[in-house]
């Protein structure tokens, strides 16, 4: 073999190793990009899981305190449609979005039904509460009133912890989309300067009213999460937001936008924006670029 071929041989293979080694770089970025998703996803479905068990138990417990034999029977529909959708959840995979996302809804649904009839059961409380007070008049009911205004009292305690979970914000008709230089909707990442997101927060009337602040955390296809170093808190430990919106909030819907503004070279792919409040996640959405 003469000195040039020898010379040809040594430039195939450095170029073949090349090769090797940047292809060996991009399965290994791809690999830890799935994960960090796949992590998220993980996450989300978790809080979703412990919110349909604590549906379920507020069902059974409701049940224990009412002796309304048609309002029980309510009850317990309700409860068994809640299970069976859990058992949904635990089948399915993390990475199924579209499944995950419309047992989301269907948890948003579930909510709204749990609050119907905790102000139902409140209401009659309240009811009950009032023939109670125009008992304590009459003497010799005196002690008999005395022992159901206690009784009351020990509902109404525990009813206050299914208020909380009824009282939870909920962010509907979330959209986002990116613009280009000019404010116009852009479809391509190169194009993109900013960011707008928008939604309503539902009407809530068992829920406080006055300022609330909005968390909007948008992660990139990559796993990467756009801020500027601001944290907050959720499930015991600090997670970092895009943006911070604060509301004042009357307890009927409202729509909020808020916008990003595109400071760094962005990837093509899928990104998420989750919307919380309260140490709650209150919406999820995903919206895609190309290159």
């Amino acid at each position: 073999m003469d000195k040039k071929t020898k010379i040809i041989l040594s430039i195939v293979t450095l170029l073949v190793a090349a090769v090797v080694g940047f292809l060996i770089y991009t399965l290994r970025e791809k690999m830890l990009e799935s994960q960090q998703m796949l992590e998220l996803a993980e996450m989300d479905k978790r809080e979703m899981e412990n919110e349909y068990e604590q549906f379920a138990m507020q069902y059974n417990e409701m049940m224990t305190q009412i002796n309304n034999d048609s309002l029980v029977q309510q009850l317990e529909i309700e409860q068994k449609r809640t299970e069976e959708l859990l058992e949904e959840l635990r089948r399915v995979k993390s990475s199924d979005a579209a499944e995950i996302m419309r047992l989301k809804k269907e948890l948003a649904t579930l909510r709204e039904v749990l609050r119907s009839y905790v102000l139902q059961i409140d209401s009659l409380n309240r009811m009950n509460e009032a023939l109670t007070q125009e008992n304590t008049n009459l003497k010799t009911q005196n002690e008999q009133a005395r022992q159901h205004i206690s009784n009351l009292s020990s509902q109404n305690e525990s009813l206050s912890d299914k208020v909380a979970i009824a009282s939870q914000l909920d962010a509907t008709g979330i959209y986002a989309e990116g613009r280009n230089k000019k404010g116009k909707a852009a479809k391509k990442i190169k194009d993109v300067k900013k960011f707008v997101i928008g939604f309503n927060i539902a009407r809530n009337v068992t829920t406080a009213t006055g300022i609330r602040s909005l968390y909007v955390r948008i992660t990139t296809p990559t796993g990467d999460v756009l801020s500027k170093g601001g944290t907050f808190a959720y499930e015991n430990r600090q997670l970092e937001y895009s943006i911070r919106k604060d509301i004042e909030y009357t307890g009927e819907e409202q729509s909020v936008v808020v916008y990003w503004d595109v400071a760094e070279a962005l990837s093509a792919g899928n990104y998420r924006v989750d919307i919380f409040a309260d140490g709650h996640n209150i919406g999820t959405t995903h919206f895609n670029f190309d290159k």
